[in-house]
């Protein structure tokens, strides 16, 4: 039987995204994601933030990279890595997300809504002068055979 390591998170950046080069030429792109939650404390809510560090690689990471500002809403599709290294002779640890599907959520921190995959790539919506989309490009017609 095969073990099960999959996460899915959806939440804002913490900041903006670092990419840097192995000296092979790998891409590695690394950010971080807030995920919010409330939690019930007898009759109040209150807010929660979890943060998770994220590793993408390879060619998606230095198409997307630049589009990944602190702030902006992303979805992260991956799998749970712990690293374990050895520091001035203490034992240290971390988990990441090793991501390999990253997509951009919601609107752009700085203003216009946008939505897109990793690479930011266009999905033919029509822009106005001010990049906001026009008309409704993802409207289902009603004949979906489904």
């Amino acid at each position: 039987m095969k073990d099960i390591n999959h996460v899915v998170l959806v939440g804002r950046l913490t900041r903006d995204a670092e990419l840097r080069y192995t000296n092979s030429g790998l891409q590695i792109c690394k950010f971080a994601v807030a995920v919010n939650t409330s939690k019930k404390s007898g009759d109040t809510w209150t807010d929660e933030a979890n943060f998770f560090d994220c590793v993408l690689m390879g060619r998606q990471a230095e198409s997307i990279h630049r589009f990944l500002k602190k702030g902006q809403q992303v979805g992260v599709e991956g799998e749970l890595r712990h690293d374990r290294w050895e520091q001035d002779g203490q034992k240290r640890s971390r988990v990441e997300i090793f991501a390999q599907f990253v997509q951009l959520l919601g609107g752009r921190p700085g203003g216009g809504a946008s939505s897109g995959q990793s690479g930011g790539g266009d999905r033919g919506e029509s822009r106005s002068s001010n990049d906001e989309p026009i008309g409704e490009p993802d409207r289902f017609e009603d004949d979906v055979p489904f």
